[in-house]
């Protein structure tokens, strides 16, 4: 099934001013187009903002303040480059917007925050051990996590989806990294708050800088205890993992396992909830749901339209390393730049019918986990929980109803939902798809 994204109005226009090619033009709160601010995201739509940037010729020069500012990346072409070129575009300088201006201090100690050849060489076991045949031997595990997760959705009453998908990718990495099920609850809210702390439901009493501190020192001091504790327990979790490998000729130091366990955690808990998120929210009355439990084939192909739709990762933050031109722009060296991966992810000139959700689009060659050598690291985890995940809901419910509006995330870092009220009625016999995770 296809469905056709209905248009939002043009609004305040930012084509480029008359001159020299190189000069970029000028985008930001002073246009009426802040895409720094959360509130676009969960009051606001930037799509129609992002595809008239697609249109020109130049990149548009975003203002912060007197002192910030970014180029934006927008066009798939130039994401792709971007995002594969550490060597000219650094993430060792932060990957985040909340850190534009200062450096981030996880640089060189995080993957998310170093590069090549030594993320490479920090990656290597932890890739292996999240490589997708090592997944695949635990996808009983991972359904035996998913199945209660959804199980009260059959009871009759209102089931909030958005929460209950927050809670899964915890569950999951909770489990593969050793962390105990009573901190689970727990360490979702937190590493929520981190990419959300912009979000009233989310914030403490005094405010985002305070909330945002005490959830970064809250997981860190958590991390290390449990690092000193697992030192001299080790087992054959993710954290073990971690403990023991060898790098750059010594043992990781206890700031870098912690700063990793930090990622790993906040890699899943973005990444993970939203595709099933956004298929929900959007799409729960227009025969998407139907058309796709109805022809488990198109499974694939329908959870790669899921992420491309979502873009979970709003954006990443980079740093030019040397001058460098890109869409007729002279970026100098040292020039923050912000890669948009949900822009890129309707661009018109790599996916056909961009603004249209289709569950059978081929080829679908999205950034959703980005691209390069910094491709997420647990992308097999992602694709075979949420694989999963369709499967059971598929498999046991049918006849999804929206039981309520469904509420947005504020936050410019994660495209999302918080809230998803919906109904639904177990799957009668016969109706559902056969009892297999295949």
């Amino acid at each position: 099934m296809t469905v056709h994204a209905t248009p939002a109005p043009d609004g305040p226009s930012l084509a480029p001013p008359p001159g020299c090619p190189m000069h970029a033009a000028a985008a930001g709160p002073a246009d009426g187009v802040d895409l720094v601010d959360p509130a676009l995201y969960s009051d606001g739509d930037p799509h129609p903002v992002w595809r008239r940037m697609r249109t020109l010729d130049t990149l548009t020069r975003h203002e912060v303040d007197d002192e910030r500012w970014f180029w934006n990346i927008v066009r798939f072409e130039d994401a792709d480059r971007v995002l594969r070129d550490t060597a000219t575009f650094t993430s060792e300088r932060g990957t985040m917007l909340d850190l534009l201006g200062t450096d981030d201090p996880a640089g060189g100690k995080q993957l998310a925050a170093t590069d090549p050849p030594r993320h490479t060489e920090m990656q290597g076991r932890l890739k292996k051990a999240l490589a997708i045949k090592s997944v695949d031997r635990q996808r009983e595990m991972i359904r035996d996590l998913v199945v209660p997760l959804i199980e009260p959705l059959g009871d009759g009453g209102t089931f909030d989806f958005a929460q209950t998908m927050l809670a899964m990718p915890m569950s999951v990495t909770g489990t593969m990294m050793g962390l105990p099920t009573s901190d689970w609850a727990w360490l979702s809210r937190l590493t929520t708050v981190c990419i959300a702390a912009d979000d009233p439901e989310y914030q403490d009493p005094g405010g985002r800088d305070v909330t945002l501190k005490a959830a970064h020192r809250d997981l860190f001091a958590y991390f290390q205890d449990l690092v000193r504790f697992r030192r001299h327990n080790l087992g054959d979790d993710l954290l073990s993992v971690l403990i023991s490998t060898e790098f750059e000729g010594r043992h990781m130091a206890s700031e870098e396992i912690v700063a990793n366990c930090y990622s790993l955690l906040l890699g899943a808990n973005v990444t993970t909830p939203h595709p099933p998120n956004f298929v929900m929210a959007e799409f729960i009355d227009t025969g998407v749901l139907q058309d796709w439990a109805a022809h488990p084939e198109a499974d694939d192909t329908a959870l790669n339209e899921a992420l491309r739709w979502a873009s979970p990762v709003n954006h990443f933050l980079r740093y030019a390393t040397r001058d460098v031109e890109i869409r007729n722009t002279r970026i100098s060296a040292g020039d923050a730049v912000v890669i948009w991966i949900g822009s890129a992810n309707r661009d018109e000139t790599v996916f056909t019918r961009g603004q249209e959700f289709d569950i059978r689009r081929r080829p679908n060659k999205h950034l959703a986990f980005g691209i390069g050598p910094h491709y997420c690291i647990g992308h097999s985890v992602a694709r075979v929980s949420l694989k999963t995940l369709f499967h059971e809901l598929f498999t046991r419910f049918e006849d999804f109803r929206p039981a309520g509006p469904a509420e947005r995330l504020r936050s410019n870092f994660v495209s999302g939902y918080k809230h998803i009220p919906i109904t639904a009625r177990r799957a009668r016999s016969g109706n559902g798809r056969a009892r297999s995770t295949g």
